[in-house]
């Protein structure tokens, strides 16, 4: 045992060369040879498949459908618009003419009476005992005057005679003037207690409508007062006052002065139904300092009573029609931060943004600049729009329009 100790000694001291190591074994390299085998055999079966398979060619996008339009030639009328306040030609106030009591009623309240209708009756008892009394009077003093007339024939005869002097023919001429005068005396009062008796019924002066009543059977009225008994307006024909700007001013006037007849609608104040259709009567002599306006008035017949005194109206005054210009639907005009524009229809079923300058627009139908008629234009689908993208039409379908724009509102932001 103490004789191996020096061997180990040396053995650290001199370490044992390679080849007196013992050799490694050679069996634990082959896992590496199977996983680098297996990641070449992936290698080549992916670029085998990918080799195989033919590219995916991308799919254009389908096209859009929306409704088409066309642009067109013709004639748009150019309106001037105004607030407006309906006014009767003629509002009567009936005052009493006549003192007394009110015996009769004739009228009901807010019924149309003609001109002439009897409204009230006024006790005539007092007034036709006058006219009696006038008429007496006149017919004593007729009968007087023809006697002294056959008197005035006797004494001519008898001065032609030379029966009587000159003097007794002159003042029996004399006494028949005298009594002309009388007689016409007479026929005055008797007019005017006749008149007195006309008074005692109150007529309608115009054909409108009757107010509230005022007052009733029994009241007593005089010719001093000054509250009315009844009040009426009349309805036809009736007038609208408006005003519109005056930069407006010289194209009316120069078509009154062609002796043109301008037409003015009347429409409710949402400006959805129209109420009338008149002709302009007159203009204002002067200009509004304060609104820069002037006042028109239109007369319209109103004959079926859709007019109301102080109805408040829309009103528009056609001032010219121009013809020949390229009309669009509005709703497919689009506004941007550059101005309007409108999708073209291109031949090829592509979209261009075409820049068009809007000049009247008039019942949904817009003139307008820089679009060509018979070109066709996008009506709706606005906000999926845009430059160089296909389209087709939409069809009809469930009864539903072609070319109806629905979505005009989604783009109005849109820039071109």
């Amino acid at each position: 045992m103490p004789e191996d100790k020096p061997n180990e000694e040396a053995r650290l001291i001199f370490p044992v060369a390679p080849d007196d190591q013992p050799p490694e074994r050679t069996g634990r390299s082959w896992p590496w040879v199977v996983i680098v085998l297996a990641v070449v055999l992936g290698i080549g079966l992916l670029v085998y498949l990918r080799l195989r398979t033919p590219p995916v060619i991308p799919h254009a996008p389908a096209p859009v459908e929306i409704a088409l339009a066309k642009a067109q030639k013709g004639a748009i009328p150019v309106y001037v618009n105004g607030l407006g306040t309906v006014t009767p030609l003629a509002t009567v106030t009936i005052l009493s003419r006549v003192d007394g009591q009110i015996t009769k009623v004739n009228y009901t309240e807010g019924q149309i009476v003609p001109q002439g209708f009897v409204l009230l009756q006024i006790d005539s008892r007092p007034y036709d005992a006058q006219l009696t009394t006038a008429q007496g009077q006149l017919q004593h003093d007729r009968e007087t005057l023809a006697e002294a007339k056959i008197n005035q024939a006797r004494y001519e005869e008898a001065y032609t005679q030379k029966a009587i002097p000159k003097q007794q023919f002159d003042d029996q001429a004399s006494l028949v003037r005298q009594l002309e005068g009388t007689v016409k005396f007479d026929e005055g009062q008797v007019a005017s207690a006749q008149t007195q008796v006309d008074y005692c019924s109150i007529q309608a002066p115009v054909a409108g409508l009757v107010g509230l009543r005022l007052v009733d059977v029994g009241n007593i009225v005089h010719a001093a007062g000054t509250t009315g008994m009844v009040v009426i307006t009349q309805l036809q024909p009736i007038t609208v006052i408006f005003s519109v700007a005056e930069d407006y001013l010289p194209a009316i006037q120069e078509q009154l002065r062609q002796g043109h007849v301008l037409t003015v609608e009347a429409w409710d104040r949402a400006q959805k139904k129209k109420i009338a259709t008149g002709t302009l009567l007159a203009l204002d002599s002067q200009i509004d300092t304060t609104t820069g306006t002037i006042r028109l008035k239109a007369q319209f017949d109103n004959k079926d009573d859709m007019l109301f005194p102080n109805q408040f109206v829309n009103a528009r005054l056609l001032v010219n029609t121009l013809s020949d210009v390229t009309l669009v639907p509005d709703g497919t005009i689009q506004r941007g931060g550059n101005g309007a524009f409108v999708y073209v229809v291109k031949p090829d079923n592509t979209l261009e943004m075409r820049p068009v300058k809007v000049g009247i627009t008039e019942g949904g139908t817009a003139s307008v600049t820089g679009v060509e008629p018979d070109e066709t234009i996008a009506a709706d689908n606005f906000n999926r729009l845009q430059e160089g993208m296909a389209v087709t039409e939409r069809k009809a379908s469930n009864g539903a329009d072609e070319g109806t724009p629905h979505d005009t509102k989604s783009s109005k932001g849109q820039k071109p």
